[in-house]
């Protein structure tokens, strides 16, 4: 059902679709909330299948089953239209639901890094001083957020010229950085006869209005406002358009926020009698109140495709099923406490269950005062979270990430840090999202469903099918009960093995968070940077952890420039890296299915770990290697190729 708080499992519970601005703090039973997706997937491990009720309407799902063993589902309009997904299992359902709702597209590889935000940093100033002291202090950031204070009274598509007076210097200076810079749009438009973009949309009869031709406004952060009617081409398109300056002038990506769409009223939203274009079949807001924000996104979507001629990055807070073809999202206004922190994760895999593969939470809770260990451990999540951006509001404690004492500092540069390092793992997760609709991290019963513990289990999670996350979500705790499925584990950061289908008392510092490796599985790894394409790469780190009773594995490699649509006509590589185990014998074999992509590196940098015997001879490509390095104590050999070399044989 998306974003919902409370467990995975949503059984026994009554829900409701209608994007609504949350602004009090949600806890396990709010709903509903910013994003609405009625698709929700059922299984007992043995059966599966999902339904997508394909209406715009306010809608329910009640899962409270009545005496016959029955739960219902339902709108209050529309035609009750609704999709049975059969399939083998989850994986398939989901794959099912979104080629009928679509796919997310690869994102740009930078909106892959860490974003910082604040409402607001306020000045040209302020966001100089930010700048620097992330270089200054090498901790990695690709993004800066712009939030409202840098508009002109909040006049959208404008800036403030007393504390932005040279937006383009500045976000060109920003570029030279390395960083890259999202500016927030909301919908409403400032009622003001001598402002533009009000002027233009009143002329052409681009704003909602009632049935008698009224036009509706109501008061958002500029006052009186008036609202796009996103249901017109027309306006799509001019709303698409408006956007060019500010992409003209360097800006990134956009931020599309409040629109659910709020209004500072008793409803919270827009009248549900406004009138709707639609055009020429035209509805009133209770049929497209729940598709407000999907239509904005996708005009957003095409002007930053139409202007910069490359893949759109836009952020929305409210959404529809389908929103994912335009956007990514974030589960809106949290709170800089531990239990948002907690009911963040079922959320995140609620969402991605739900095809928001993009999604994230505002690391160290948007209003409220983060503290130092509240901070790390948030951002420990936050690094293996789709969508990595630390957010917070006005009046409250700064939370960058040297905010708070120097140990917490050092430690949160660790997971920034490694989010880079991850990158090739986490970006190759992206393009298999847009290929298949299976979302980035997954809730385990999605890797595991013949393990019926994995059904019950919402605060860890899978990054991809090789590496198991759980998270530590309250203070002061040292150690932590984590279940660990079947199969071999090792703990990423103390290497210690364990064996699966069973839980573990894992110790939990501060300085680390439970993370851990499925054993036999390729794992491919990156150097450190400060942000997408500081520099060139020069090895590429194939971490290989073998495994007594895995005898061969394969792992495909997707790469491609990360930012145009070049990889649309061919390229792009896809390398395919497997290996065979017998006795006292590895084969490492390297498949080029598709290299029309040229890399910034040129050696592939190998780690085999759990070796079973001490190597005696290693052939690349049939000639013998002579340099290598083993470590008998660690069981673990190292070993540098050329990346135009196919084969390796440890024996």
């Amino acid at each position: 059902l998306g974003e919902k708080t409370g467990f995975i499992n949503k059984k026994g519970k009554k829900y409701t679709m209608w994007n609504t601005d949350v602004f009090k703090a949600h806890i396990e039973t709010t709903d509903p909330l910013y994003i609405s997706i009625p698709f929700y997937l059922a299984t007992d491990c043995n059966n599966n299948y999902g339904i997508y009720f394909d209406n715009s309407y306010k809608s329910f799902f009640d899962f409270r089953v009545n005496q016959k063993g029955e739960y219902t589902f339902g709108a209050l309009g529309g035609k009750l239209d609704y999709y049975f997904i059969s399939g083998n299992n989850s994986k398939d359902i989901i794959k099912k639901y979104t080629k009928i709702t679509g796919k997310m597209n690869i994102p740009p590889k930078w909106s892959l890094g860490y974003h910082q935000s604040r409402y607001s940093y306020a000045s040209e100033v302020e966001v100089k001083k930010l700048s620097s002291n992330f270089r200054e202090k090498n901790i990695p950031c690709d993004v800066i957020h712009f939030d409202i204070h840098y508009m002109d009274d909040y006049r959208v598509f404008t800036w403030d010229k007393n504390n932005f007076p040279r937006p383009k210097k500045l976000i060109n200076e920003l570029a030279e950085d390395g960083f890259k810079v999202v500016n927030i749009i909301d919908p409403g438009v400032k009622k003001d006869p001598e402002y533009e973009v009000y002027k233009k949309g009143v002329k052409n009869d681009y704003f909602c209005r009632y049935l008698d031709g009224k036009l509706y406004t109501g008061d958002v952060w500029p006052g009186e406002s008036v609202f796009p009617d996103f249901t017109k081409k027309a306006v799509r398109d001019w709303w698409s358009d408006l956007h060019q300056k500010l992409l003209n002038i360097g800006v990134n990506g956009i931020w599309n926020d409040m629109n659910e769409p709020a209004v500072f009223s008793k409803t919270n939203t827009m009248d549900v009698e406004v009138v709707h274009e639609n055009d020429g079949s035209p509805d009133l807001h209770k049929r497209f109140h729940n598709q407000y924000a999907l239509l904005e996104a996708m005009a957003t979507y095409r002007g930053i495709k139409k202007y910069k001629k490359e893949r759109p990055f836009v952020l929305s807070r409210a959404g529809f099923s389908g929103i994912q073809r335009y956007a990514a999202t974030w589960t809106g206004d949290n709170r800089s406490i531990w239990e948002h922190l907690k009911l963040s994760i079922p959320m995140l895999l609620n969402m991605g269950v739900s095809g928001l593969s993009f999604s994230g939470a505002d690391i160290g809770g948007f209003t409220g005062d983060s503290n130092g260990e509240l901070l790390t451990r948030w951002t420990q999540l936050g690094a293996f979270m789709p969508f990595f951006r630390n957010h917070s509001s006005l009046q409250t404690k700064n939370q960058e990430p040297w905010s708070f004492a120097e140990k917490y500092e050092k430690i949160i540069k660790k997971f920034i840090t490694l989010r880079y390092q991850f990158m090739p793992y986490i970006y190759n997760l992206f393009y298999k999202a847009s290929e298949t609709g299976v979302p980035v991290v997954r809730p385990l019963f999605l890797e595991f469903p013949d393990d019926k513990k994995t059904y019950t289990i919402s605060y860890e999670f899978m990054i991809g099918e090789n590496i198991l996350a759980a998270p530590v979500y309250e203070p002061d705790q040292d150690k932590k009960l984590v279940y660990l499925p079947k199969g071999n584990w090792i703990n990423y950061f103390s290497g210690d093995k364990y064996e699966g289908k069973k839980y573990i008392i894992e110790d939990t510092p501060l300085s680390n968070m439970p993370l851990y490796i499925k054993s036999g599985s390729i794992l491919v790894l990156t150097e450190k940077s400060n942000y997408i394409g500081e520099k060139e790469t020069k090895d590429l780190n194939i971490n290989v952890f073998l495994d007594e009773k895995v005898a061969s594995k394969n792992y495909s490699l997707y790469e491609d420039d990360g930012i145009s649509y070049d990889y649309k006509n061919g390229d792009y590589n896809h390398k395919i890296f497997s290996y065979t185990k017998e006795n006292e014998r590895i084969e490492f074999n390297i498949k080029n299915s598709n290299c029309k992509y040229k890399n910034n590196y040129n050696k592939y940098l190998f780690s085999f770990e759990n070796i079973s015997f001490k190597p005696g001879e290693i052939y690349v490509d049939g000639k013998k290697k002579e340099k290598w390095n083993y470590n008998p104590q660690a069981n673990s050999l190292n070993l540098k190729i050329n990346t135009n070399k196919e084969n390796i044989v440890i024996m």
